[in-house]
């Protein structure tokens, strides 16, 4: 699979993950997006990941000074990120257009389940996310939400989702059937990611949109 760079400089490598494909080594197989990028930038270093199904933004740094300035913005949540997804039922309500609605429900590994996350409001971790519906397809019973994950939990957005009762197309971990079969892959993307650029300090912006995503 071809490597797709969105920006390269002498700190920073961003890309465009594609659906499918692991962001760093995993148990079972060292096919991965990292080990791609370095071996065309031997000093680039892992920030921050996505899940394998999930496509789109993602930084690496190249050299370990610019790796800890990035983990800093990233833990210090001076970092811009957007995703896009799809969903199925109608999430208009209140949330539509410009109107943000917020989840807040604590999140915890579901340890006879893993790597499944669930919903524990006694042990979970606190977890917010920021949502809002931009197009419901009446047709397909369809929604097309932008979300902004202000944590950083394991699959937050999926886990979110499902909790309001809106799972993913295409998400074989949290939806039910039907719905994990309505898409060959998983409807979310990285579509948004900004953040300072670790040596000159310059408020940088990427913007990639979904393939799948619609207005209203």
């Amino acid at each position: 699979m071809a490597l797709d760079v969105v920006f390269a400089d002498d700190a920073i490598v961003v890309l465009n993950k594609p659906s499918g494909l692991l962001a760093v080594p995993g148990k079972t197989s060292n096919e991965c997006l990292s080990l791609q990028v370095q071996a065309e930038f031997s000093d680039a270093l892992i920030v921050h990941r996505l899940d394998q199904a999930t496509s789109g933004l993602l930084v690496m740094a190249r050299g370990i000074a610019m790796q800890r300035r990035l983990n800093a913005a990233f833990s210090e949540r001076r970092v811009h990120k957007r995703y896009q997804a799809v969903v199925t039922g109608d999430c208009r309500g209140a949330a539509q257009g410009s109107d943000w609605q917020t989840i807040d429900l604590p999140i915890l590994v579901d340890w006879p389940n893993r790597p499944l996350r669930k919903i524990d409001p006694v042990d979970g971790k606190p977890s917010t996310t920021r949502w809002r519906c931009m197009h419901y397809d009446a047709a397909l019973d369809r929604s097309h939400l932008e979300l902004e994950p202000i944590t950083g939990r394991s699959h937050q957005l999926r886990v979110h989702l499902k909790a309001m009762g809106h799972p993913i197309l295409g998400d074989a971990l949290y939806a039910p059937p039907a719905v994990a079969a309505a898409s060959e892959r998983l409807l979310l993307h990285a579509a948004e990611l900004a953040f300072e650029h670790p040596a000159s300090g310059a408020w940088i912006p990427f913007s990639l949109p979904a393939s799948f995503a619609r207005k209203a």
